[in-house]
């Protein structure tokens, strides 16, 4: 990711590095998940999420819902029915990690239905700095110029949508344990961060830095303090024991 802005824009080795930051987050997230619910609970929520959301992008392409009309290029490879695969792989990659800080975020008053709510909000967040970067690439355009960098607003009405249902699946497949796991979370904040710079600092676009940081950082730092908190708390009351 680092990287990235060092390449030429829309040349073969953005569309490498791509690839390896999308499989890399996937990496990630897949081990972290394993370690909290197991290899067989989570391989089956990968295939599952990914097999849906790919689904769903196929009939965003072909049908203009939920997303808008729009179409991928030729750019990332492979595609499966015109999808790239690592597409899918993106929205598991990012899933988890939005509920686990979603979940964190709540503290008590985390519960399924302010999970699904705020996971679907933390997912579409990062959305705001995934598409301008993406479209600006050159692996899928819109039909129509939305307002937000060419981007139209049913883009993300679409992701908030696909997100609320990939979060039930997640309430459903990987249930939200106590407390929050730090990985995630922290794969979450990471994330946000180093978004947030590369725009303001690499890409040179400080509208997207503004938007995409006001919607993902509050959410990632109020996560981290949660998490403090509660190993504060548990430190306290084991010196007391």
């Amino acid at each position: 990711m680092i990287a990235t802005p060092l390449a030429r824009r829309g040349g073969p080795v953005r569309r490498t590095l791509a690839s390896v930051v999308v499989t890399g987050l996937f990496a990630t997230t897949s081990a972290a998940a394993v370690r909290r619910w197991g290899p067989a609970r989570t391989g089956a929520t990968a295939a599952g999420v990914c097999t849906a959301t790919a689904a769903v992008e196929h009939l965003g392409t072909a049908t203009g819902v939920p997303f808008g009309r729009y179409g991928y290029s030729g750019a990332l490879r492979p595609q499966v029915a015109g999808v790239p695969a690592i597409v899918p792989l993106a929205w598991f990659a990012m899933a988890v990690p939005a509920r686990e800080a979603a979940h964190a975020a709540l503290g008590r008053r985390s519960s399924p239905a302010t999970r699904v709510g705020l996971g679907a909000a933390a997912l579409t967040a990062w959305d705001l700095f995934l598409d301008p970067q993406m479209v600006g690439e050159g692996y899928w355009a819109w039909a129509r110029r939305g307002r937000y960098r060419g981007i139209p607003v049913t883009n993300f009405l679409g992701w908030l949508a696909t997100g609320a249902a990939v979060m039930a699946a997640l309430e459903v497949a990987l249930p939200a344990d106590e407390p929050a796991d730090p990985t995630l979370v922290a794969e979450y904040g990471v994330m946000a961060v180093m978004e947030t710079l590369g725009f303001a600092a690499f890409f040179r676009d400080r509208v997207v830095a503004a938007v995409g940081g006001a919607a993902m950082l509050p959410v990632a730092v109020t996560a981290a303090r949660s998490l403090r908190r509660a190993r504060h708390g548990r430190a306290t009351a084991r010196g007391r024991g």
